[in-house]
C-alpha cells in the first residue's frame, strides 16, 4: 500500500535519539530547549513552546490569550476537529466560517460578513482560528486587518504548513497572528513521533505557556507567591497540565528540522509532476494563490463527479483494492455528530460540505518515489476513465 503521507526516518535521526537514550536526561533535559531555539530561529519568530501534541499546543494557546466561559472561538470547517475541541476544553463556545472555494481555507469574505452580524448581536469572537490546510497558508494579513478591526486575538493552525511561507516569510513568525502552531505527527513534514510546538513574539504569552505545559509549576523566585525556601522550592502558581514534550521527541526533531528545507522541495517536485500527470484526468487540481509557498503536507484533488459514472465512495475504495493508500480530508467539523449535537446541520457551511463530497488526497510524501507515484496516477485514471 502507498501510504498518502508516511514519516521519513533517517540514520542520523536514530542515532539523535539513540544518543539521548544513553544520556542522562530522558525529560527535562537540554534537547527540548534547544529544538525550541532552532525552531525559533528557522521560523524568524522571538519564542517556540514544545509539547506533546498539536492539541495540547491549541489547548494552552487558548488558555494563555484568555478564552473562557462566555467567550467564542471561530476556527474552519475543513480541519481536524482539534482545531475546535481547544475552545471548548476551555469552557468556550465555538462557531466556524465557511472556506474559500478556491483555497479551502478560511474565506476572509465570509469572516468579515460574519464578524459583522456578530457585532449586531453582541457575540463578536475572542479567539480566532484559521487553518493552513494542506500546507498553504491562509490570507493572514486579511484575518489581522478584521482582527484589529473587530478586536480578537489571531492563532495560526499552521499544523499542515511547517516548512511554508506566507508573503516570502516563513509561516510561524507570527507577523499576522498571536500564536502559531504546529504539528509533527508521523504524517507531517517533518516529525517527532507525537509533539506540537508553539510560536510566538509575545514574551507574556510564551511565558504563560511554558507555565501551562508543565502543571502550572514554577521554579523561578520572580513567579513565586512569596520568597523561595531553598534550592527544592517551586510553587504551583496555576492549573497547568503534562504536556511536555520529551528529549528523544526533540532529538527526533531536531534531526528531521536540518532536512526540512529539502522536504518540502521534494514535494513541491511531486506537486509539479502531479499537475502535469492529471491534466487530462476530470479532477480539480489544488490552487496555489500568489501569496503563499505551500507546504504541500497534503496533495487534495476534487473529483469532477458530473464527468464521472461512480460516486466518490466507490472510486476511494477501489483505489484501496488497488494498493493506493488514498484519504479524505476533512469531514466538517460541523458534520460530525458531537457537534450536531450542539446545535450545527448539514447546510450551515455549503462550500465545506460541498469541497468534502468531491474530496480525495491522493499519496504524497516526503520519500515517494517516481515509480510510487507513477503507480498512483495510473491507478487513478484507470478507475476514474
Amino acid at each position: 500500500m502507498i501510504p498518502y503521507g508516511k514519516q521519513d526516518i533517517s540514520q542520523a535521526d536514530i542515532d539523535a535519539v539513540v544518543d539521548v537514550l544513553k544520556s542522562e536526561y530522558l525529560t527535562q533535559g537540554p534537547t527540548v530547549p534547544r529544538f525550541e531555539k532552532n525552531l525559533a530561529e528557522y521560523c524568524n519568530v522571538n519564542y517556540s513552546v514544545a509539547v506533546n501534541s498539536a492539541t495540547s499546543a491549541l489547548h494552552v494557546a487558548c488558555l494563555a490569550l484568555g478564552l473562557g466561559k462566555g467567550d467564542w472561538l471561530w476556527t474552519s470547517p475543513n480541519t481536524f476537529v482539534a482545531s475546535a475541541n481547544c475552545g471548548l476544553y476551555c469552557g468556550a463556545d465555538v462557531d466556524f466560517v465557511d472556506i474559500d472555494p478556491l483555497t479551502y481555507n478560511m474565506c476572509p469574505i465570509e469572516l468579515e460578513k460574519k464578524l459583522i452580524l456578530a457585532e449586531k448581536e453582541n457575540r463578536l469572537p475572542k479567539v480566532v482560528i484559521p487553518v493552513h490546510f494542506a500546507g498553504q497558508s491562509c490570507n493572514m494579513k486579511e484575518i489581522r486587518r478584521l482582527g484589529d478591526r473587530y478586536g480578537f486575538k489571531v492563532i495560526e493552525d499552521a499544523s499542515h504548513a511547517i516548512g511554508g511561507k506566507y508573503l516570502g516569510r516563513p509561516v510561524g513568525g507570527c507577523e499576522y497572528s498571536d500564536i502559531t502552531i504546529f504539528s509533527f505527527h508521523p504524517v507531517k513534514i517533518i516529525t517527532t513521533a507525537e509533539g506540537g510546538v508553539a510560536t510566538t513574539n509575545d514574551e507574556l504569552l510564551y511565558k504563560k505557556m511554558l507555565l501551562l505545559r508543565s502543571h502550572g509549576i514554577t521554579r523561578d523566585p520572580n513567579e513565586m507567591i512569596g520568597s523561595s525556601e531553598g534550592g527544592w522550592f517551586y510553587q504551583q502558581v496555576d492549573l497547568g497540565f503534562n504536556y511536555r514534550m520529551t528529549e528523544m521527541q526533540a532529538a527526533l526533531g531536531l534531526s528531521q528540522l536540518s532536512r526540512l528545507d529539502a522536504f518540502v522541495r521534494q514535494r513541491h517536485q511531486l506537486a509539479s509532476r502531479y499537475n502535469d500527470m492529471l491534466v487530462n484526468v476530470p479532477v480539480l487540481l489544488p490552487f496555489q494563490s500568489s501569496w503563499a509557498f505551500s507546504a504541500y503536507h497534503l496533495y487534495p484533488i476534487l473529483l469532477k463527479t458530473d464527468q464521472l459514472s461512480r460516486d466518490r465512495a466507490e472510486i476511494f475504495d477501489e483505489l484501496r483494492n488497488k494498493g493506493i493508500g488514498v484519504n479524505v480530508h476533512y469531514i466538517p467539523v460541523h458534520a460530525q455528530p458531537y457537534y450536531r449535537s450542539r446545535g450545527f446541520s448539514y447546510g450551515d457551511f455549503p462550500v465545506s460540505e460541498s469541497y468534502y463530497s468531491r474530496e480525495i488526497s491522493i499519496p504524497i510524501f516526503n520519500s515517494m518515489t517516481v515509480s510510487q507515484q507513477n503507480d498512483v496516477v495510473r491507478a487513478l485514471s484507470e478507475v476514474i476513465k
